[in-house]
């Protein structure tokens, strides 16, 4: 073992220790975090329009700060974007995160002096804790790849903006830099084929040990490797053993990635967003990721159910309960306040807390009052998937209202790598799994308002092909697993 791996383990137990301190802590951790960020923002303009100095409870501050999305929230950003400080947090941001916004078009996420060190201790952490359990730490001697957007950067009012990911790339510690790839120049390049074909020719021959990114976008180039080495992606990186990702769920790709790679590999799933690094998982034997609550992030839920009510209440983290479905908001030492992510949460324990990601507030399917969410969607095809051969590249699932003829139904769009042999079997097996998950779905079934699920097949590449057409291909860009409405399907359509 080498002196820069028996380093990563003694780094790695230090870091275990720290972690379990707050994490066995976590009502006491969440309220130091409030009430730090309080103080911290109490004579910005915000902190003045909603009396912070006043606040000395949550059930205060939840009287003075109701809960915003970024359109809520969007008048004080603006301002913040054109330059001005000391409006939601202290001084200027340093960077924003620029994202794709829905009403509002580009989104602007803050960046502060003092959140910015989280998004990379968390990803940090991650590894480390990783080391800690297993005692795997010769992957640190090797070559690490993240699959990421470009780190160019544009400087406005003295505030840089760019991508989360090429943002957090100015910042990789320097004991890593001469492992990272791909090189700067390539990370550079905007198209993301030309990209991914680039990375591949600059990665071939490298002794690739670590490799991280969203796995509908790791799937392209352990594509492209394959079709250039004749082999699997294991025997071109013979000593690649750990796969880390974010953004989507890992098992639906887990078969096509195992036959890509040849062998199984170990996995971190990480939840990071532009509005703050929430959870990593902390553990190969246990369900969830570690929900980080020392991190300046205080976090409230609010039960989905109920989130559309004007009265809904905000629970904190020694109010939550295993298996509900929770929206998270968040309040940050990047300034946001009472800030509604979109993303949806469910507890798998409670010592420690962990969380899996359940979906999002707009991505749902309640045409017929049914409010199917994405983990059921998710769970339903890993069961009938479970056992067999087939294998999914992707797959999207919208309403059909109006059919030409017979009962409405949900229609699943799905690109297979291995098609089943009985497609209406296959189809009833996620049916049935759905109606088990679903009461509201089952019902509808029984009381014939909705048809059994249909499968319509997408030709290969059909869900690269759109993203490319939207302009959306690569980088932190996700499909959407469900719709409300067909507009997306629509598009699909037509490739």
């Amino acid at each position: 073992m080498s002196i820069k791996a028996i380093a990563a383990k003694l780094f790695a137990r230090s870091i275990y220790k720290s972690t379990m301190k707050w994490a066995t802590n976590p009502v006491e951790s969440q309220q130091k975090v409030f009430m730090d960020l309080i103080h911290q923002a109490r004579k910005t303009q915000f902190g003045i329009d909603h009396n912070f100095e006043s606040i000395k409870t949550f059930q205060d501050f939840a009287k003075e700060v109701p809960i915003r999305d970024y359109e809520e929230l969007k008048s004080y950003i603006d301002r913040v974007v054109n330059g001005e400080p000391n409006v939601l947090w202290k001084d200027k941001p340093l960077y924003f995160a620029k994202t794709s916004g829905t009403t509002s078009g580009a989104k602007y996420i803050p960046l502060t002096e003092a959140s910015m060190p989280y998004h990379i201790e968390a990803a940090r952490n991650a590894i480390l804790l990783y080391i800690h359990e297993t005692g795997n730490a010769d992957f640190v001697d090797g070559k690490m790849i993240f699959l990421q957007g470009s780190p160019k950067l544009e400087e406005k009012k003295g505030i840089q903006f760019g991508r989360l990911s090429g943002i957090v790339a100015h910042f990789v510690p320097k004991y890593l830099q001469k492992n990272r790839m791909p090189s700067w120049d390539t990370n550079c390049i905007e198209d993301w084929e030309t990209k991914v074909n680039t990375i591949v020719e600059e990665t071939f021959h490298e002794n690739m040990t670590v490799i991280s990114g969203i796995p509908s976008w790791v799937q392209m180039y352990f594509e492209k490797l394959y079709q250039k080495g004749g082999k699997p992606v294991g025997e071109i990186f013979k000593n690649f053993n750990l796969f880390i990702y974010g953004g989507v769920n890992y098992e639906l790709y887990r078969a096509k990635f195992e036959n890509l790679i040849g062998r199984k590999v170990d996995s971190i799933e990480l939840f990071p967003a532009s509005e703050g690094f929430f959870a990593y998982q902390d553990s190969q034997k246990e369900k969830g990721m570690l929900l980080l609550l020392n991190a300046g992030i205080f976090y409230e839920f609010i039960k989905t159910d109920e989130f559309s009510s004007s009265n809904a209440r905000r629970y904190t983290i020694g109010e939550v309960e295993l298996g509900v479905n929770y929206v998270l908001i968040i309040s940050t030492n990047a300034g946001l306040w009472g800030y509604n992510i979109g993303d949806t949460v469910q507890f798998t324990s409670l010592q420690p807390y962990r969380v899996i990601v359940s979906g999002r507030v707009k991505h749902y399917i309640s045409a017929f009052g049914e409010h199917v969410i994405s983990k059921e969607v998710e769970s339903a095809i890993q069961q009938a998937v479970e056992g067999t051969f087939v294998r999914i590249n992707e797959f999207t699932v919208a309403p059909q209202i109006t059919p030409k003829a017979g009962l409405p139904y949900h229609e699943w769009f799905i690109e297979f790598e291995k098609e089943p042999e009985d497609l209406e079997d296959f189809a009833s097996k996620i049916d049935k799994a759905m109606r088990q998950q679903n009461i509201y779905y089952d019902d509808l079934i029984v009381g014939k308002v909705l048809r059994e699920l249909v499968i319509t097949k997408v030709k290969k590449n059909g869900f690269q092909n759109y993203m490319k057409s939207i302009g959306k291909l690569g980088g932190q860009n996700k499909i959407q697993r469900l719709s409300n409405d067909r507009n997306l399907v629509n598009l699909l359509e037509k490739e």
